[in-house]
């Protein structure tokens, strides 16, 4: 929940705070206050473009700060917004919530703050966008896309259209792949045989000659010790033998008995350190020992025959040979073994692998359509309850007998299989149509901006009805509408408001009553400009703000008696 917005130098606002609470608060105020702006503040919030022209004439920067509590948000919203703080390692408040920011400078450079951390803006976006989503003019007119509907549709469904098109976009993508592997391979036959023969060769090489991981390093140390085979067997027999045999006073089992006293005498005197210094004693005894069975074992290996040298030094040549061509030691050598081994699997172009992949891709073919009819069969199921409610609630704006239907219609654009054509998202398209007196109309040829408003909120209150917490904005959503449709709008809202907080931007006094919160933006001329603040109204304020948006008399009785009804029938309704 958004329980926090601070802006400066944005527009025609200098410097304002404005809080929000859980609920349905609207903004209201005269026509260039800057209502706009808070709702431009917001969409900064969420990534979207950011404009040097609307950096406040004289400010170096335009700065949007926004508090948020995520225990308020919905289960899968509030991880995936929690999951972004985490992942830049970021900090919340003592109470959990997280700040988020942006700065806007008269150059248009732009960026992103959150949880204390400097982050992209695309992070910052990252994180709002589940915790804010803004419907304006232009939000209406994406409903107009057929992209936007059929997502509208796929939402409504739940988790039985989510599973059909996630196993639907899954065969999708494993049939363009093979579609395209095969295509790889009719249009470079050729070439992919010349290269698969190369590649066998080299592969060939490698296996005839079969090194072992490793290999070449031990090599190495073998053929120094061949080499060096006579210094080393001296060097070795010497140590041995003054560890083993040497003069009776100096061989280890000597020095073994004599340490063996002294340590016996140490551990007589039962001091703590003089015991441990026996310990030690003892170690050395049996390190020394140790020592003289490993010379042995040495000596006994050592291999001083000239074959066993030329045999070796072949060996490593032969390697280095491979390590030339192959990589830059054997295990690099095994490595590309390996590598070309799965690489020649897609240079195959035998009768019998194309054979094999044609058959692959019809078989996934087959299995396309199947999933995709299962995709359209979920989403005409939810089509149909999906515009059964939506008209319900136009029915509840005054649209006048208008209803919402939705179509699932057979995708037309694209190559055609099996009598169905196959997008990457189902095998079909989904249209929106506004039926009335004249019949239905597509929302694109028929729907005033009115019409579309309505559409739109109509839409919100069906999709989440069943989700809670996240802050919906909607920006002029009664644009077009009055008297009693804008009452019927203000009780969707505050119906909208009791799974979510909403934030609404409006011109009508009826929308505006059934509010919870009422913010107003106020302006004030200053020496060279108009600045502009929000503040809270309540009780005889929030009355007197009601009486100027319903005709400007906020200074008349009869106006003021007026937006006082008002407010209480629609406070009354509201509950």
């Amino acid at each position: 929940m958004l329980t926090e917005l601070s802006i400066s130098g944005l527009g025609v606002i200098d410097r304002a705070v404005a809080e929000f609470s859980p609920g349905l608060s609207v903004l209201t105020g005269e026509t260039g206050a800057g209502k706009t702006m808070v709702v431009t503040g917001l969409r900064l919030l969420t990534g979207s473009r950011a404009d040097a022209s609307r950096v406040r004439k004289g400010a170096d920067r335009a700065f949007v700060e926004g508090r948020f509590v995520l225990a308020d948000v919905a289960g899968g919203d509030r991880e995936a917004a929690a999951a972004v703080v985490d992942e830049i390692d970021g900090e919340t408040d003592d109470d959990g919530s997280v700040i988020a920011s942006r700065r806007v400078s008269q150059d248009g450079r732009s960026r992103g703050y959150l949880a204390g951390r400097s982050v992209p803006v695309g992070t910052l976006g990252r994180f709002c966008s589940p915790l804010l989503a803004v419907h304006g003019q232009n939000d209406q007119l994406r409903l107009l896309q057929p992209e936007k509907q059929r997502d509208a549709v796929d939402t409504y469904g739940g988790t039985g259209t989510e599973k059909a098109l996630k196993k639907y976009r899954s065969v999708y993508a494993e049939w363009k792949a093979a579609e395209k592997d095969l295509a790889r391979r009719n249009a470079s036959a050729r070439e992919m045989a010349q290269e698969a023969d190369m590649l066998r060769m080299g592969l060939g090489e490698i296996e005839d000659l079969d090194p072992q991981p490793g290999e070449d390093a031990d090599l190495d140390t073998q053929i120094r010790r061949l080499t060096d085979s006579e210094e080393l067997r001296l060097a070795a027999s010497s140590a041995h033998t003054a560890l083993t045999e040497g003069d009776e006073a100096a061989s280890v089992p000597a020095i073994g008995s004599q340490l063996d006293q002294l340590s016996m005498a140490l551990r007589a005197t039962e001091d703590p350190e003089l015991i441990s210094l026996s310990e030690q004693m003892a170690e050395a005894v049996v390190t020394l020992s140790d020592v003289g069975n490993e010379l042995g074992g040495f000596l006994s290996q050592l291999d001083v025959d000239a074959d066993s040298l030329e045999n070796a030094l072949a060996r490593r040549h032969a390697l280095k040979g491979l390590t030339r061509k192959y990589g830059e030691d054997i295990d690099g050598v095994l490595a590309w073994a390996d590598s070309v081994r799965s690489k020649l699997d897609g240079l195959d172009t035998s009768d019998e692998a194309m054979n094999a992949l044609k058959g692959e891709v019809k078989r996934l073919r087959e299995e396309i359509v199947a999933a995709g009819r299962e995709l359209t069969a979920a989403r005409k199921k939810a089509a149909t309850k999906l515009a059964k409610a939506v008209s319900g609630e136009l029915a509840e704006l005054s649209m006048g007998g208008a209803k919402l239907e939705v179509r699932v219609e057979p995708a037309s654009s694209g190559p055609e299989i099996g009598g169905v054509v196959p997008t990457e998202m189902g095998l079909d398209s989904v249209r929106m149509l506004l039926s009335g007196a004249a019949g239905a109309v597509p929302l694109e040829k028929g729907a005033s901006g009115g019409e579309l408003s309505r559409v739109m909120l109509a839409l919100e209150v069906v999709l989440a009805g069943n989700t809670s917490g996240g802050t919906l904005v909607f920006d002029e959503v009664d644009a077009g509408v009055g008297g009693k449709a804008a009452l019927s709008i203000g009780k969707r809202l505050a119906m909208l408001a009791e799974n979510h907080q909403v934030l609404a931007v409006t011109h009508l006094a009826q929308v505006a009553a059934f509010a919870d919160t009422h913010l107003v933006v106020r302006k004030s001329s200053g020496a060279s400009s108009i600045i502009s603040g929000v503040e809270a109204v309540e009780g005889e304020e929030r009355v007197r703000e009601l009486a100027r948006m319903l005709a400007g008399m906020d200074d008349s009785d009869s106006g003021l008696a007026h937006a006082k009804d008002l407010l209480d029938k629609a406070q009354a309704d509201s509950r």
